[in-house]
C-alpha cells in the first residue's frame, strides 16, 4: 500500500491571542494530550453559520 503525504493547510492563518487566552489553550492541550491546531479546528467545525444563498434568493 502506497501511503501519500495529504497536505492539510489550505490557509494558513495567524491569530493574536491575549495572555490569558494562550495560556488557556496551552493548559488544555497539556491536559487532553492534543495539538492546538486539532483544537482550533474543531472549535470551528463546531460553529454555526446561516446559508447566505437562502437569504440572497427572497
Amino acid at each position: 500500500m502506497i501511503m501519500t503525504n495529504k497536505k492539510w493547510a489550505v490557509k494558513r492563518i495567524t491569530v493574536n491571542l491575549a495572555t490569558q487566552e494562550a495560556e488557556k489553550l496551552e493548559k488544555y492541550c497539556q491536559q487532553t494530550g492534543r495539538p492546538a491546531t486539532d483544537v482550533i479546528r474543531e472549535l470551528i467545525r463546531g460553529l454555526t453559520v446561516s446559508d447566505d444563498s437562502k437569504e440572497a434568493n427572497n
